[in-house]
């Protein structure tokens, strides 16, 4: 249909209503809508995560990655004080104004001279990476066999009990962990599923499950519209710009200040899972969907745990899995700094919490969200884990950060090496049988459900070539 016989139509059929002397209610749904965009913007500055409680600003951290990327942001820096104490007396008029103020400057800022993000090579798309890395060639791996159910198994039980884990203590130092729970070595609560982590994986293996190896950046960009209602930091802001018709890449980039945050990293296990053996085919579905949400670094870190996982199908050492994947990473990036800086350490320091406590302060500049402190908290956890579970799962819970986007990883990782042997009732009792999210679809999911569509996804589209 034309859009203007559509339109023209519309107008030649309307009928007045009957009038009404108070049409006050009709004019308040433009009050009601303003006052959801002032609560928005008030959890935007002043909030608490779910789960932890831990606090949260992303106003303020959209200027932390903008000077993390090298731009002069202290234009935007003037404005911080007044939004908090707008934010705090609940203005939402003021609030608006320097919000909007903050974002303007942030999107005119000028870099700095000289500046160490700027000393790296930038990374657009797997084509790029792919120019620079040498991946290895698939190993053999019979997905139509018990062996490989049981490593998905594994795998799905491992991120499930990362996520639970760490939903109930991201957001806080080592410091203050220890503190205010002593060692960590357990759920602190009744576990919960619900973790907006596990949602964007369940997305992509919904669209997966019809595409196969054939499915696309814009694939995963349909599939998040159709299945997903809200994001945080750059994926609120991917799903905004989708919701505009601006697809990947440019979703990822456009007036997100998060391109180089945890988003990608936290959601690409499922990647390795649908490539066992195949680092290459991993990093490319990796790379594809964390160009939806993120760019550069943050696609690097995608890439990193998609590859991690893919490995532990055919990896038996859990330091040699570190180097090769290591060295799948572009040399000339800033994100390999920190995975090497990091392996680095961990072969000099004589335990994790020397190696960790260096990689705090080195990172401390860096949001508690962003990649590379997490990144460095994965590495040191599967490194000094010494392949056990419940040492890697103490670890990680131990080195803070946004532990249930680096616990569900690792002990993804890790249980697609082991198998089930690590499923002890200690956690997985805890959690039950079913995972629930907050999909438009998928809410309520039974995990050998989830196990099943995982196995038979990857047998089909294997078949299909």
């Amino acid at each position: 249909m034309e859009a203007w016989l559509y339109e023209r139509k519309l107008t030649d059929e309307a009928v007045p209503p009957a009038l009404q002397e108070n049409n006050e209610e009709d004019w308040m749904s433009y009050v009601r809508e303003g006052r959801a965009s002032d609560n928005r913007l008030f959890n935007d500055w002043i909030s608490s995560v779910p789960g932890s409680k831990a606090p949260c600003d992303v106003a303020v951290a959209a200027i932390q990655s903008m000077d993390n990327r090298g731009y002069d942001v202290s234009e935007a820096e003037q404005y911080i004080g007044d939004g908090l104490r707008a934010a705090k007396e609940k203005n939402g008029a003021a609030l608006q104004v320097i919000t909007a103020k903050i974002y303007a400057a942030l999107n005119r800022a000028p870099k700095r001279e000289g500046n160490e993000y700027d000393k790296y090579t930038v990374y657009l798309d797997f084509a790029q990476v792919a120019e620079r890395v040498n991946f290895p060639e698939a190993a053999a791996c019979d997905v139509d066999s018990q062996d490989f159910y049981d490593r998905i198994k594994a795998g799905w039980w491992g991120q499930l009990i990362g996520g639970c884990l760490g939903t109930q203590l991201e957001g806080y130092t080592t410091e203050k962990i220890r503190e205010r729970f002593g060692e960590v070595r357990g759920y602190l609560r009744k576990p919960e599923t619900y973790n907006d982590d596990i949602t964007y994986e369940l997305a992509y293996l919904d669209m997966f499950s019809r595409k196969g190896y054939d499915i696309t950046s814009e694939d995963v960009a349909y599939a998040w519209l159709e299945l997903i209602s809200d994001g945080y930091s750059a994926e609120r802001t991917a799903l905004e710009n989708l919701r505009r018709g601006i697809m990947p890449p440019e979703s990822g980039r456009l007036c997100n200040y998060f391109s180089d945050w945890i988003g990608a990293q936290m959601r690409t296990p499922i990647h390795g899972m649908l490539a066992p053996g195949d680092p290459a085919l991993a990093a490319r579905l990796a790379a594809d969907d964390s160009v939806v949400s993120h760019s550069n670094n943050g696609m690097l870190g995608g890439i990193f745990n998609a590859v991690m996982v893919s490995l532990a199908f055919t990896e038996t050492d859990m330091k040699a899995l570190l180097e090769k994947a290591a060295a799948m990473i572009p040399d000339d990036s800033e994100f390999y700094q920190v995975v090497s800086s990091t392996l680095q350490l961990c072969r000099e320091c004589a335990d994790w919490e020397s190696a960790w406590h260096i990689c705090e302060e080195k990172y401390k500049k860096y949001n508690w969200i962003h990649a590379y402190p997490n990144a460095a908290a994965e590495i040191v956890a599967l490194w000094y884990g010494g392949m056990d579970f419940e040492e890697t799962c103490y670890i990680i819970s131990m080195a803070g950060q946004d532990v249930d986007c680096t616990a569900a990883p690792v002990l993804n990782i890790l249980a697609v090496m082991l198998g089930t042997q690590i499923l002890e009732d200690k956690w997985t009792v805890p959690i039950g049988d079913t995972v629930l999210t907050t999909m438009r679809r998928m809410q309520k999911l039974g995990i050998d459900e989830l196990i099943g569509l995982t196995c038979d996804a990857v047998r089909r589209a294997v078949k299909n070539g």
